[in-house]
């Protein structure tokens, strides 16, 4: 019978011929990732055969309508279409920490508070640059891949920070700060937008190495008064904010990609977090549907 070695776990395991290596990495005992579920509608379960190509045969039409935009080399071939008809070595290519701390997340209960209550806090909204055409590239379920991924690591920045995720729209985020933790919350705001931005650097070349693809984002932030309460019905109940701040770091937000920048905080943020943050002002701007121009600071560093 024929003997797949999986890496990197160095595990291997013998099949009947004919057997999808996606088949054989579960009776391997192994947690192969493959978002669609075996569905041949993405590209997460891809492998790359180190020894045993010559026996295998080329890709099937379905393979090549995924793997062929991405000019990947012949030899990587997705686990759910690829049959073991003889000894193989094969080493997943989607795998590590962060891939199994993603499948194995638990939501997290905010306990929210059931009225409303009026609080200063910081606002961040960060959204990712030109994510339309990147998506296109690329099937449904990768997408999904790719955002869980990005989320992930965007929350653990933002959570390390003392703040917290409040919603995800597509491809953006909204995130608060001084909600539980009022203490620093201005300053905390600015450092977890800081680290984000080196976050999303860092996940680059992953992108690259499987979608030969990548993708910036912009942050803004601003502090400002904000009712904090719980918006939603039935089981869909979460702490929120609500006001005129809200829209106002959205709009700084959107800033970004007319003025250049990567990272933008409101005057009243400014003043907040003083020389702890080096940040250059830009020229007063309009922000749509907010009366009135508003100096803007592009952050340069946090200390």
């Amino acid at each position: 019978m024929p003997r797949v070695h999986f890496l990197p776990e160095d595990t291997a395991v013998e099949v009947a011929p004919g057997t999808m290596l996606l088949a054989a990495a579960k009776a391997a005992g192994i947690a192969h990732t493959c978002m669609c579920g075996g569905n041949c509608r993405c590209t997460t379960c891809r492998v790359m055969v180190l020894e045993g190509i010559d026996r295998l045969g080329p890709r099937t039409d379905d393979e090549e309508k995924l793997l062929g935009p991405l000019n990947l080399h012949p030899s990587v071939r997705l686990a759910c279409r690829t049959k073991v008809n003889g000894d193989l070595t094969v080493r997943r290519l989607v795998i590590d920490d962060e891939d199994a701390q993603l499948a194995n997340m638990l939501n997290r209960d905010l306990q929210p508070v059931s009225g409303g209550e009026e609080k200063k806090i910081a606002i961040l909204f960060a959204d990712i640059r030109d994510f339309t055409p990147f998506s296109a590239t690329i099937q449904g379920y990768d997408v999904l891949h790719v955002l869980n991924r990005y989320f992930h690591r965007m929350a653990v920045v933002i959570e390390r920070n003392g703040g917290y995720v409040d919603n995800y729209m597509g491809d953006g985020l909204l995130a608060l700060f001084g909600v539980d933790q009022p203490a620093d919350a201005a300053l905390s705001s600015v450092r977890a937008g800081w680290e984000m931005l080196a976050e999303a650097e860092r996940l680059q070349p992953y992108l690259e190495m499987m979608y030969r693809s990548h993708f910036r984002i912009g942050v803004g932030i601003h502090f400002g008064s904000a009712v904090i309460g719980v918006l939603g019905a039935c089981n869909r109940r979460r702490k929120t904010a609500i006001g005129e701040s809200v829209n106002t770091a959205s709009r700084i937000e959107g800033a970004n990609k007319a003025c250049g920048t990567n990272l933008l905080i409101s005057e009243e943020l400014f003043r907040e977090v003083g020389p702890r943050v080096s940040a250059r002002p830009l020229d007063p701007v309009c922000l749509k549907g907010i009366e009135g121009e508003r100096t803007l600071y592009e952050v340069l560093g946090v200390s």
